[in-house]
């Protein structure tokens, strides 16, 4: 155990510093193991595991030979190949204790191939046809069969499957993490996109003609297989990615963490000084609102939620963990408008099931990448209400991604956290200083044309600081044009064009808008606003609380 007492002595540290160590060495032997997808590692070193395992035996029991699973990136999808592959392999010390402990009476064991493409990092055709036959000659020298093919990715698989089957007498099991992964490289490039597709189906074309020889065969990506054309041969494969009965299996629930985390919830509230409530208000606000089909519960991101916990910080980790480049590419190819990216109403849910090959828009990635989920649903006409699901998303798209398509101002990061710091302490008269100086720096605004276009920039800048304002919110008198709510207050903001703040301020006062949030318990402010078209800027503000 470190005395972090008798260091401080001996270094001389102050007591901050001691404190801080010691915070170090408590979240560094947390009972979180973060980044490392491996199940066995997990159970063994008793660290902490949302039980998935129930999920695992309906996946492998309902008769389905062949299931696809899509999630965004960093949701567990590796987690749940690796649980996969200790089942089959019959480990079943590694789930004592687990609700599949209960379920399964057999643990027959299985030869098991698991192929992971999201170590894949290059457009080359030739580098990439390496990187499969390394993983292939790893299993080849495991279960001592000789390569046949040579460097043809489909005769090798097809051989070693065959062969596996042959020397063990049992059916083979495949498991295959992240399948897209070479595909999203490339996606934006139409000639590299073919030469890695048409590798991709000839590698996975054995799934097909090995079927007598497979007893259960397990694919995961971020895009919909269904869509692709490199699995045009495998007809049979079910897939559960919006099936309601594992809307869960990835991903955490609510009911799991205040089940399952109580007492990581009440360290994180206590370190940020806020009562449990507010705690799990603040955890639910950041990191929850996905939903993978519909009717769905609410499923928080793991990655972030876990680390939230760990570290006790509200942080955006998940986010923060790099957005992909080939996001950024599909923007930059779609030209894709900052304005026009939340609250997508669609009809049906190939709109947004797309295939990835023939996107002719933005949503069908921003959906399956996790930077749009599903929010609403309507059964008599079949429409879909697709948005961002939390405030990690929210200030990660437009601090770190659109930033690339709407201004070219290289301190904008800088400002745009003063501005958020402002905001998250209630001092309003700063942060509107901030956004004025903020647009008069840069060429953001191309011409505010009516009070639509204002309204639209305003909440595109405050989604940057951090905010979640929320447009058009209707009252019995009309529609307010931004509301927003802090942790202690609800701001109301009228804007107008070529006029002034007080006129702005005066309308929401006629109109009584603050009534419809008299019984939220929160003082309500009212911000009046007025843009100028000219200067393509805020030229007065006027407050009232």
């Amino acid at each position: 155990m470190l005395n972090v007492a008798a260091m401080a002595n001996e270094y001389d540290m102050s007591d901050i510093e001691a404190r801080r160590l010691e915070e170090k060495r408590a979240a560094y032997n947390s009972r979180y193991l973060i980044g490392t997808p491996v199940f066995s590692e997990l159970r063994e070193g008793n660290y902490f595991y949302i039980d998935k395992t129930e999920y695992v035996y309906n996946m492998t029991h309902s008769g389905a030979r062949y299931v696809f699973l899509s999630r965004p990136r960093r949701f567990g999808k590796s987690l749940l190949v690796s649980t996969l592959k200790c089942y089959f392999e019959g480990r079943k010390d590694l789930f004592k204790g687990l609700a599949i402990d209960k379920l399964e009476t057999e643990w027959e064991r299985y030869p098991v191939l698991s192929f992971d493409m999201s170590g894949v990092k290059t457009d080359d055709v030739n580098s990439l046809n390496r990187y499969i036959l390394n993983q292939l000659m790893t299993y080849e020298k495991k279960f001592n069969t000789d390569p046949v093919g040579f460097g043809d990715v489909n005769i090798r698989f097809m051989n070693l499957i065959q062969n596996v089957h042959e020397q063990t007498g049992k059916k083979v099991v495949v498991l295959i993490d992240e399948y897209d992964s070479p595909i999203l490289n490339v996606v934006h490039d139409e000639d590299n996109f073919t030469v890695i597709r048409d590798l991709m189906r000839n590698f996975y074309s054995p799934l097909k003609g090995c079927g007598d020889c497979l007893k259960f065969v397990f694919i995961t990506g971020i895009t919909k297989f269904s869509q692709m054309s490199i699995f045009s041969a495998l007809n049979n494969i079910t897939n559960i990615s919006m099936e309601e009965e594992f809307a869960a299996v990835c991903g955490i629930t609510e009911e799991e963490l205040l089940s399952q985390m109580p007492e990581e919830v009440d360290k994180l509230a206590a370190k940020q000084g806020m009562t449990r409530e507010e705690a799990l208000r603040e955890i639910k606000i950041m990191y929850d609102g996905y939903h993978f089909c519909w009717p769905s519960p609410d499923i928080y991101n793991p990655h972030s939620l876990m680390n939230a916990l760990r570290w006790k910080k509200l942080e955006s980790y998940w986010f923060d963990t790099g957005t992909p480049t080939y996001l950024i590419n599909i923007m930059n190819k779609f030209s894709v408008n900052a304005k026009d990216i939340e609250d997508i109403r669609l009809c049906g849910r190939e709109a947004f099931d797309a295939p990835t090959e023939k996107m002719t828009n933005i949503i069908p990635l921003f959906y399956q990448s996790g930077y749009f989920t599903i929010k609403d649903y309507s059964e008599d006409d079949d429409a879909y209400v697709l948005d961002i699901p939390n405030r990690e998303i929210r200030v990660g798209l437009y601090r770190s991604l659109l930033p690339n398509y709407i201004w070219e101002y290289t301190d904008s990061e800088r400002l745009i956290r003063r501005i958020s710091n402002m905001l998250r302490k209630d001092r309003i008269d700063e942060a509107f200083e901030g956004l004025q100086t903020f647009l008069s720096t840069i060429p953001y605004l191309a011409g505010a044309r009516n009070e639509a276009d204002c309204q639209r920039d305003l909440c595109i800048l405050l989604s940057a600081c951090g905010v979640s304002p929320r447009l058009e919110e209707r009252t019995a008198a009309g529609r307010i044009d931004l509301v927003y709510a802090s942790r202690k207050k609800t701001y109301i903001i009228e804007l107008k064009l070529d006029r002034n703040a007080e006129e702005a301020l005066r309308q929401i006062n006629d109109k009584d808008y603050a009534a419809r949030y008299a019984l939220t318990g929160f003082p309500v402010i009212k911000i009046g606003v007025n843009f100028s078209s000219s200067t393509r800027n805020i030229t007065d503000w006027a407050i009232e609380e």
